[in-house]
């Protein structure tokens, strides 16, 4: 196998094998065998598993630097909200196992996450906090909104969609090409709430 199709087939393997198991789910052989390489490269390309899962998380949170994109691209605070939302469909969408690994790492952490979860998603926190402060300077969101507490509300809003999504099957059409509504009635419940007015 070539150096740079044995590093993928790696990579590839050990996101499915750490996203259903965890980093310590998964022995050393396992990820050889099922990469169809030898237990010494994985040491010759990632230094070992803890490299391996390493360089998995990097690869899986690389997507969230596309929130800087947005924020240069978009100033109205409500739109930045929209496209966040759509952001946030079209990521879970494009990296299937990012959820299972986001989840992961925030109930029962390992040794990377401060290094390499935390970082992304304050990032992202911070921003849409930002964002949300702006809104209320225009006096497009209530001047009592906690625009911290609003970017957790909306995260929370949005990837309990996927997350809940086994559960709800039953309840909620689940296809991507509903994304578009449920990001425009996602938009209204968190800028109108759901209250009659």
């Amino acid at each position: 196998m070539e150096k740079t199709e044995c590093n993928k087939k790696l990579l590839d393997v050990a996101t499915q094998l750490f996203s259903e198991r965890g980093l310590h789910g998964v022995s050393i052989r396992e990820l050889s065998q099922a990469a169809g390489a030898s237990i010494s490269m994985i040491s010759y390309h990632f230094g070992g598993k803890e490299g391996l899962y390493s360089a998995v998380l990097q690869r899986q949170f690389a997507c969230f630097a596309e929130i800087h994109e947005i924020r240069e691209r978009v100033s109205d605070p409500v739109e930045m909200v929209e496209s966040y939302l759509r952001w946030t469909f079209r990521r879970h969408r494009d990296n299937p196992y990012l959820l299972r690994f986001y989840t992961s790492e925030l109930t029962n952490p390992t040794a990377f996450f401060s290094t390499l979860v935390m970082p992304v998603i304050d990032e992202v926190i911070v921003i849409m906090a930002k964002a949300i402060e702006e809104g209320k300077r225009q006096r497009k969101f209530r001047a009592d909104v906690d625009p911290t507490n609003a970017a957790l509300a909306l995260a929370g809003m949005v990837n309990y969609f996927f997350l809940s999504s086994l559960a709800t099957e039953n309840l909620i059409s689940h296809s991507p090409e509903r994304d578009e509504e449920l990001v425009q009635q996602y938009l209204k419940i968190f800028t109108c709430g759901v209250g009659a007015s």
